[in-house]
């Protein structure tokens, strides 16, 4: 017999279609009828149904901040902005600075993600922070 950790993942992994043979197949053969709002309809918003725009306003809590650009003027002052945020080497920096767009902070919160980005604005270079 399934461990109910395991049972559990196979309920969750049904498909909107699997869940209603399900639900057909207990009704007939045991007379259950899950109640609205059960185990059935939980499966259907977890595979993008009605109420995944409900969950949309949920905020990013990871950024990325790409290095989309740089102004060629100013090329040397990112170069070492970069340098300072990164850790990198002199001739590693300026190959991430010509090489944009390349990522030069991945998986950081909002706040550092922002002052990551207004340094390097600052300094010269276009910036693109993405949430995930």
């Amino acid at each position: 017999m399934p461990s109910i950790t395991e049972l559990g993942d196979q309920l969750a992994g049904l498909t909107i279609a699997q869940a209603v043979e399900l639900k057909n197949y207990l009704k007939e053969k045991y007379q259950i009828e899950p109640a609205a709002g059960g185990v059935m309809m939980a499966a259907g918003p977890a595979v993008g149904g009605p109420a995944a725009p409900a969950e949309k306003p949920a905020e990013a809590t990871e950024f990325d901040v790409v290095l989309e650009s740089v102004d060629a003027a100013k090329k040397i002052n990112v170069i070492k902005i970069v340098r300072e945020l990164t850790g990198q080497g002199l001739a590693e920096a300026k190959a991430t600075v010509e090489g944009a767009p390349k990522p030069i902070k991945s998986g950081v919160d909002k706040k550092t993600a922002e002052d990551v980005k207004k340094k390097l604005e600052e300094a010269g270079g276009k910036v693109e922070m993405k949430g995930h």
